[in-house]
């Protein structure tokens, strides 16, 4: 079975991260939703990386605050892809996560997306274009989301009075 991985470092992270569950479930995407963290359990990420791999884990996304190196150690373990959700919060309000998702070492990477919310669910969007690279069905849902986006603008934008 193909589905989509999803690893927040706390419990904390649930409130955010839940975002991405909900797009992949509208679109049909089966996921897995965990917690593990990077540095309060390593082995244990490591084991849940080979483990969801085997049952047919095609992508990860993997949400962390502060220090936010769980994007890091999953992409150490495995060649699939990775998608990194820096978390909002601490001194810097999620900066800090930003910048150590994203600097990862040449050859290792992790596609970093915004802080928060929007992070989650373009996390979710990317997971799905990944697949359907391979899965048609999915791939015609994503252009049929895409055009109703382009519709509710036209159709936003037709109900603003511009005045000059």
């Amino acid at each position: 079975m193909k589905f989509v991985s999803i690893i927040m470092g706390s419990k904390s992270d649930y409130d955010v991260v839940i975002n991405a569950a909900h797009e992949l479930e509208k679109f049909g995407v089966k996921y897995e939703l965990i917690i593990s963290s990077a540095h309060r359990s390593p082995q244990r990420t490591a084991e849940y990386v080979k483990e969801a791999e085997a049952k047919g884990a095609q992508v990860f996304i993997a949400a962390a605050g502060m220090a936010a190196h769980l994007a890091g150690a999953i992409a150490a373990n495995t060649t699939r892809p990775v998608i990194g959700i820096p978390m909002s919060g601490g001194a810097l309000n999620g900066v800090d996560a930003l910048y150590s998702t994203v600097q990862m070492p040449a050859g290792m990477p992790v596609a970093t997306l915004a802080i928060g919310k929007a992070g989650a669910i373009n996390s979710a969007y990317l997971a799905m274009q990944i697949l359907a690279l391979s899965d048609s069905e999915l791939a015609q849902k994503l252009k049929a989301d895409r055009t109703a986006k382009a519709q509710g603008v036209a159709s936003d934008s037709a109900s603003v009075e511009v005045i000059l």
